[in-house]
């Protein structure tokens, strides 16, 4: 929910290059007023900003809630802390505030793909106290609700909205290379035919893209792998039923075969280009829009660049850009697949003004400022009541495709060890996608280190 995506998408979202300045800044930005230190009235709220500077839709937003709360309750500050940094910076940016009651913020952005290693951490405090006395608790799906929920059972984070993935495609190019521009592929060899019918008959455009490698980091392994190993069979990663993490399966090969296709044959972009880390901005603000790309396996947020308001506005682009679900390998039920991410508002265990903190919870989350959120940020909504707000539905094209592969989605295992499996999984398709390792060799790497990860808490599938 973009990787939402984000996406985080949900999502691990939009991406986002470290920008030093910022992040040494951050304790002193101060948006509406502002306030320091412990100050009993004053609440500093740490969330990740855009590396790319055009798109400003998280900072309005959090800078719009600070001024309205600000107005609503008299004498009380907030200081906003966008950090400007990569996904992985932004994480080890924010650990480093919370691990000291001088530096911790207030309220803080959390990915649900690393939520429950800060849990583990003690960085986060449970909110059930708050989410028990909270009448729009209800409004939130059962899935959102346990977005942020540690293995003690308790909840430690908000989720704002989510994400979901599938397949863009450009009708333009479509029509120039003889393929339907009401295309809807069945099976995984559905898609690469149609990259292959690009790659012929429009030799100048990049067939398809699919995310590899550590330089995007979990938007290679969530949007990229996951999307299809996840359409190889029933708990391909990690097994619920004996909470062993999964190796050595025929799914697992099979998704790296894809990825291998992929590049081994150029029907995706250059190699250099593919394991950039700057390769998620790339798509959405150059390959797409300036048509140079026919098929993305990308996430639901994309249109939002689009739009005026957004960072890279292309007039037109709803018509030119059609949506369809990513099949599951061979067509088998539920015949898609698509993965889900999601961002938290969170109080971390060393906040002076908990209290505080919570009310904007309240303030942001209100079903007005959810829906105002889900409109801007191209979320897709996780309250029962902003999904059936007509301002949401209408608010962008693709909404209501992006929003019923909420059906079918998946969820990334909510453990502590899962970014290191991540990790492994990036190491994998990178190897597969230079040549530098057959899929097997890459397999049997990944299986190692999954061992040692997960200390031998491993089935084999």
């Amino acid at each position: 929910m973009p990787v939402k995506p984000v996406t985080l998408r949900l999502r691990s979202s939009s991406p986002m290059v470290l920008g030093i300045a910022a992040v040494l800044a951050a304790g002193t930005l101060t948006a509406c007023g502002g306030g320091a230190g412990s100050d009993p009235d004053t609440i500093k709220i740490a969330f990740p900003k855009d590396t790319d500077n055009k798109v400003t839709v998280r900072d309005n937003y959090v800078k719009d809630m600070a001024e309205e709360f600000e107005k609503e309750h008299k004498g009380k500050k907030v200081e906003i802390i966008p950090i400007q940094a990569s996904a992985q910076d932004y994480v080890t940016k924010l650990q480093q505030m919370m691990r000291s009651p001088k530096t911790a913020p207030d309220l803080v952005y959390e990915d649900t793909f690393l939520i429950n290693s800060d849990i583990k951490s003690g960085y986060l405090r449970p909110l059930d106290d708050y989410t028990g006395k909270w009448d729009d608790w209800k409004q939130f799906d059962s899935t959102a609700r346990s977005a942020a929920k540690g293995q003690d059972g308790k909840i430690y984070g908000i989720l704002d909205g989510t994400d979901t993935r599938a397949l863009w495609f450009n009708k333009k190019i479509f029509k120039k290379a003889g393929l339907p521009e009401d295309w809807k592929p069945k099976t995984w060899d559905d898609v690469l035919e149609a990259a292959r019918t690009v790659k012929k008959k429009a030799p100048d455009k990049i067939p398809l893209n699919v995310f590899t490698g550590k330089g995007v980091s979990e938007a290679a392994a969530m949007q990229g792998f996951e999307m299809l190993l996840y359409g190889t069979g029933k708990d391909p990663l990690y097994d619920e039923s004996s909470k062993k993490w999964v190796k050595g399966s025929k799914g697992f090969k099979d998704s790296l075969n894809f990825v291998k296709t992929v590049y081994g044959e150029g029907l995706g972009p250059e190699v250099d280009q593919a394991l950039s880390p700057t390769m998620q901005t790339k798509v959405v603000t150059d390959l797409l829009p300036k048509q140079k790309l026919a098929i993305a396996l990308d996430g639901s947020w994309l249109g939002q660049q689009w739009l005026k308001t957004g960072g890279s506005p292309w007039p037109g682009w709803d018509e030119t850009m059609g949506m369809a679900p990513m099949p599951t390998q061979n067509g088998e039920a539920p015949g898609e697949v698509s993965m889900s991410g999601g961002w938290t508002w969170s109080i971390p265990q060393k906040s002076k003004n908990p209290e505080l903190a919570w009310q904007m919870i309240e303030h942001m989350q209100s079903k007005k400022n959810a829906v105002e959120w889900c409109v801007r940020g191209a979320q897709i909504a996780v309250r029962d009541d902003v999904a059936a707000d007509p301002k949401y539905l209408n608010s962008m094209p693709g909404i209501k495709f992006f929003t019923k592969r909420v059906e079918h989605t998946q969820y990334r295992p909510t453990l502590p060890v899962y970014p290191q499996v991540s990790t492994a999984i990036q190491e994998a398709m990178e190897g597969v996608t230079t040549g530098d390792a057959s899929v097997g060799e890459a397999a049997k790497s990944y299986d190692e280190q999954l061992e040692s990860i997960t200390d031998g808490a491993v089935v084999k599938k």
